[in-house]
């Protein structure tokens, strides 16, 4: 029988491993799944029963890895600024901002397990970011420079939702930059490219090996 989960962070630990990611190499550690670990192979049911959602924090996703290498390859977008790492999943982009020299870094995500996951991950790379699970969207800009979203559009009402509120703090001055791998619901207008990687994903989480993962910038 399998019993909800009530330790998180020791949850996360047993089903996940330390691990560099595709773009990035060793440059930041992660807490991820991986396919000898039985994490990867649960369904729907298995989830439920543990009183897990869809585990996103267990994986680097290609939009988020892109946002992160820019952001290590231009430390000058975040130096001295605050940053919120909307969505944050396994922190990856928190963390990318805060070793770029980001004075404030915070990292929203609704999932509890995501912020454990988050906070694991600052750990081990030797970095203090701020967490919260509240719902942000639709919320005035609480002081931040700069926004990161990455992997944001893969449901419709939701991306719509999203990308809605990130276009009005954009138009108010804040700098909001989007990493998306080309998804669905990605909006067709008011984005500017950035930059565009190639990162090495795995056909069991995406429809291919190797997405073109692109760093967009909201534009007013």
């Amino acid at each position: 029988m399998i019993e909800p989960i009530t330790d998180p962070i020791a949850f996360i630990k047993e089903n996940t491993r330390p691990t560099g990611t595709p773009l990035l190499g060793d440059r930041i550690q992660l807490y991820l799944a991986s396919e000898d670990l039985p994490l990867w192979q649960h369904g729907e049911d298995e989830l439920e029963k543990l009183g897990l959602d869809t585990p996103f924090w267990a994986f680097a996703w290609a939009g988020g890895q892109a946002l992160a290498q820019y952001i290590l390859d231009t430390p000058s977008l975040v130096e001295g600024k605050k940053v919120l790492d909307f969505a944050s999943g396994c922190g990856l982009q928190a963390i990318a901002a805060k070793q770029a020299g980001a004075t404030e870094v915070l990292a929203a995500d609704i999932d509890p397990f995501a912020i454990a996951a988050t906070e694991l991950n600052a750990d081990l790379n030797e970095v203090h970011i701020q967490t919260t699970t509240d719902n942000l969207v639709g919320s005035p800009n609480l002081g931040w420079d700069i926004i990161l979203a990455g992997d944001v559009c893969y449901d419709g009402p939701m991306a719509q939702e999203i990308t809605q509120w990130l276009k009005e703090l954009s138009h108010q001055g804040t700098t909001v930059l989007m990493g998306d791998p080309g998804r669905t619901y990605l909006p067709k207008t008011g984005l500017k490219r950035v930059i565009a990687y190639s990162v090495r994903t795995s056909s069991s989480l995406e429809d291919t090996d190797v997405r073109n993962a692109v760093v967009w910038e909201i534009s007013t």
